[in-house]
């Protein structure tokens, strides 16, 4: 008997079907692989650089000015943008605390959106949670990147 040329020792026995089924299963475990590797070298670099020519939007304003649908938009594209344009080394802690300081300023934006529009209680409430508690949070993601800042620039 004709050995296959599969390179998987519990089917290199098999011919016909068997070695043809191996070797799609070669080919998609590749073809997975390769997807995978893709997808995360695209989300890799989707969270750390912004659409070339992208501008930053303004600032987040609370105001009654706009009404509550605009402020939320307004609060979600500074976030993304802050988000998507956060230095990344590769890091988990760093990028971590980068990229969430502007996720939880993002919070505290549409909380602050919240205060100017809602009328439920439990929910107002909450956004003032959010504010106090997601505020001390963004301090303390600063400070520790600070701290890891000017520890990595006494040891290079």
């Amino acid at each position: 008997m004709r050995k296959s040329k599969c390179t998987v020792p519990a089917l290199a026995t098999f011919n016909g079907l068997w070695g043809i089924a191996c070797q799609l299963a070669w080919i998609g475990a590749a073809l997975t692989v390769a997807a995978a590797s893709f997808a995360a070298d695209t989300m890799h670099s989707r969270h750390h650089t912004p659409a070339d020519g992208e501008k930053p939007p303004a600032p987040f304003v609370a105001s009654s000015a706009k009404p509550f649908s605009g402020l939320m938009d307004d609060a979600m594209n500074v976030m993304n943008y802050g988000m998507s344009s956060a230095p990344m080394n590769g890091d988990p802690d760093h990028d971590f605390a980068a990229m969430m300081i502007s996720h939880h300023q993002g919070a505290v934006d549409m909380a602050k959106a919240e205060l100017l529009y809602g009328k439920n209680r439990v929910l107002r409430r909450l956004a003032q949670e959010i504010i106090v508690t997601q505020g001390s949070e963004i301090t303390v993601m600063q400070l520790e990147l600070k701290k890891r800042s000017s520890s990595h620039s006494e040891n290079p």
